[in-house]
This record gives C-alpha cells, sequence and structure tokens, in this order.
C-alpha cells in the first residue's frame, strides 16, 4: 500500500473543517495511518518546501517567504493517507494549487475561489487553499519522512478494506 501525506493548513482549522475534509478521503476507502495537530517551526517549513518541494528553486523567494509567513499562522494538522495510488488519488481529490481553477467536487473546489491575481495584486498574501497534499509517490515519502517517525505510523485493518480493496486472489 502506498502512504501519502495531506497537510490542512491553518485556514482549514480556522474554518472548522478538519472533520469534512477527512472524512471525504475515508469515504473513498482511503485509510488515515498517521495524524497529529502541531506547529511547525521555519526550518521544518523549509526542509518542506525547499529541501523537499523546491519551491525557491521553481517559484522565487517572494512565493516562498509568503508561503511560510501563511503556514505560521496557526497550527496544521498533518495527516498519513495509505492506498492505492494513494498519492495520485489525493491529487485529484484535492484538486488545482489555484482554488479558482479546482474543479466544483474536488476540496478545494468545493471550500475555496481565491486566485492567484487577487492574492498577488489585492491581498498581498498566500493563497489560502485549505490543504497541502503531496506532488507525486517518490514526493509523499519524503515528505512522510519528514513529518512522521516510523512510531507514529500505525498498521491496522478496516472494515471498509473489504470493499474498497481488490480481493487477493488465493
Amino acid at each position: 500500500m502506498e502512504k501519502t501525506l495531506i497537510v490542512l493548513k491553518p485556514d482549514a482549522i480556522k474554518r472548522g473543517l478538519i472533520g469534512e475534509v477527512l472524512s471525504r478521503f475515508e469515504k473513498v476507502g482511503l485509510k488515515v495511518v498517521g495524524m497529529k495537530m502541531l506547529r511547525p517551526t521555519k526550518d521544518h517549513y523549509h526542509y518542506h518546501y525547499e529541501t523537499i518541494g523546491k519551491v525557491i528553486s521553481r517559484r522565487g523567494k517572494d512565493v516562498f517567504d509568503v508561503t511560510l509567513d501563511f503556514m505560521m499562522e496557526g497550527p496544521v494538522v498533518a495527516v498519513v493517507l495509505e492506498g492505492i495510488e494513494a498519492a495520485e488519488l489525493v491529487r485529484k481529490m484535492v484538486g488545482a494549487t489555484e482554488p479558482k481553477s479546482a474543479l466544483p467536487g474536488t476540496i478545494r473546489g468545493d471550500y475555496t475561489h481565491i486566485s492567484y491575481a487577487y492574492a498577488n495584486n489585492v491581498s498581498k498574501s498566500s493563497i489560502a487553499n485549505i490543504i497541502h497534499a503531496s506532488g507525486d509517490a517518490e514526493e509523499a515519502k519524503l515528505e512522510v519522512a519528514h513529518w512522521f517517525k516510523e512510531d507514529e505510523l500505525f498498521d491496522y485493518a478496516t472494515n471498509a478494506e473489504a470493499h474498497t480493496l481488490p480481493k487477493k486472489k488465493k
């Protein structure tokens, strides 16, 4: 089974969307194998966004600084989800990074609407888009290891797995 990371950002926490967002992942058969609320340090975010995500390298220091300021506004909830091709499925469910472009039915499409133009030119802030999701399976491995120790991840069976996973041939 593949593991992937999501981080419910400060805007999701402040809006009281933790349970609603998590339930969407559980309803499709993904399993929560690790979860914690925390207030990461700037160093933790630097490793996450630059060492792993290459935000400064790809998008510039200004984007990184605005993102860091936004993420430092409050606690976040980090969650490890497990399932078949979990990283790809989660990205599909989360929707486009820019909420304005996220389709209805996705998490960002249903709970946010801000555009890059508004964030950049009017509010001069980061784009409040509820959730971070690992970009792909390789990034997920690095992010899970950065946010969680091995003993913070759990292996257990759920009743839903009998109905959401393919049957194993004997």
